[in-house]
């Protein structure tokens, strides 16, 4: 998957979801970066690259395979494949955006 693909994706799963994190995330992948702010409404997902309360990096394919369920995110984390920085309260309530 590539930025956009990823992008979009996270607008159709987050579309519901509005105010669960309260917070601004900002993932970073191999072709730029994504940024959620939960904390207006409508949530706002762009691709700025703009300050956020947790930054998550991680490879684009390895995301993909999160979205999928080929991967858990704690694993990907756990193994290095994820990177977190911030507030990592922040970082673990993520699920709630994509269910």
């Amino acid at each position: 998957m590539n930025l956009n693909d990823i992008t979009n994706r996270i607008k159709e799963l987050s579309s519901n979801s509005s105010g669960k994190i309260e917070s601004k995330i900002k993932f970073i992948f191999n072709d730029g970066c994504i940024f959620i702010d939960d904390t207006v409404n409508p949530i706002i997902i762009n691709n700025e690259d703009k300050e956020a309360d947790c930054t998550i990096t991680i490879d684009n394919d390895d995301f993909e395979k999160i979205l999928k369920k080929e991967m858990d995110s704690m694993g990907a984390f756990m193994s290095g494949k994820m990177k977190i920085g911030g507030e990592m309260t922040v970082a673990m309530k993520l699920s709630s955006l994509f269910d």
